[in-house]
């Protein structure tokens, strides 16, 4: 079982930045890819952002709608994952989940909120 603690949402103004923290319960990053993923009222779950396993060489996507302006990284001695997000805008707003997908399982964090308005 794989289990996380989120931190770092809060309310931003349009324009502005926030990092997300996500720290995994063990060392998962070897095998597991992990990543971002977020919620608004009314919408589906969808993904941000995610890097494969180190194994498999630690590649990363984005969304379309956050290229250029998110970016994720990890830190394997910490099994940390970030989410750096800069130029937030209102459409940004959203509850967002890190999530592991390790062995064909998905495990989830339990969301922070990100808020951007003025």
């Amino acid at each position: 079982q794989v289990q996380f603690v989120e931190s770092g949402g809060g309310l931003v103004q349009p324009g502005g930045s926030l990092r997300l923290s996500c720290a995994a319960s063990g060392n998962i990053f070897s095998f597991a890819t992990v990543g971002w993923y977020r919620q608004a009222p009314g919408n589906q779950r969808e993904l941000v952002a995610r890097i494969t396993s180190i194994i498999s060489g630690g590649h990363t996507n984005y969304a379309d709608s956050v290229k250029g302006r998110f970016t994720i990284s990890r830190d394997n001695a910490k099994n940390t994952v970030y989410l750096q997000m800069n130029s937030l805008k209102p459409e940004d707003t959203a509850v967002y989940y890190c999530n592991a997908n390790l062995a064909s399982r998905d495990f989830w964090g339990q969301g922070t909120q990100v808020t951007v308005s003025s």
